[in-house]
């Protein structure tokens, strides 16, 4: 698949067989899976699993995840969409980053390059995202992008035995329009799965 998204210093595509062995690396450590109902990684066979699935999704236009990969030091993590509601164009982002990149210009720049891809690519209205009120540093991560944090979804988030609280931020179009994110120059490669242009 050739769909590739390309900002100042970051490139984001969908995993591939080959970046198993970077994922594996980058979420083997427990602190970056945390708040995660998966993980951390011991074996190569998880982020394989996880590549494999992600095929599927995106065939199915259930959840487009797209590797980071920073021009200088290689991948950073996962960002995506997914919770797709073609009728009121609204998804969900989510992101996760190896700690090594955890407070750099990794998360503003990816979260502006997968705005660019919901809101002008696929024609999305809103774009929604997820912070365990725990995770402060999360929590800060999309307030400090623009994303406005509307409430708490009690009990919202399966974790093991416990359920768990969540956070629910939103930014719609017209927002997105007005922040610096929508500044960040965005080159799309290709075009998105044809699953996801329903909205378009």
């Amino acid at each position: 698949m050739g769909f590739s998204l390309t900002g100042p210093s970051l490139t984001l595509r969908p995993p591939q067989p080959d970046d198993a062995a970077a994922l594996l690396e980058l979420a083997s450590d427990s602190e970056v899976t945390r708040w995660f109902s998966w993980g951390p990684y011991t074996e190569i066979e998880q982020p394989l699993a996880y590549i494999e699935r992600c095929a599927g999704q995106r065939e199915r236009g259930e959840q487009l995840d797209l590797l980071i990969i920073d021009h200088e030091l290689g991948p950073a993590g996962i960002t995506g969409l997914s919770e797709f509601n073609f009728r009121d164009r609204r998804c969900i982002v989510g992101t996760w980053l190896g700690a090594d990149f955890w407070g750099t210009h990794v998360n503003r720049e990816s979260k502006a390059m997968v705005a660019h891809l919901g809101f002008e690519l696929l024609g999305m209205n809103r774009i929604g995202s997820y912070s365990n009120p725990q995770n402060e540093r999360s929590t800060s991560a999309l307030e400090a992008v623009g994303y406005s944090r509307e409430g708490v979804l009690r009990q919202w988030h399966r974790h093991g035995a416990r359920y768990l609280d969540v956070n629910i931020f939103g930014m719609l179009r017209e927002e997105w329009l007005a922040s610096e994110q929508a500044e960040i120059e965005v080159v799309s490669e290709g075009t998105p799965p044809s699953a996801f242009l329903q909205a378009s």
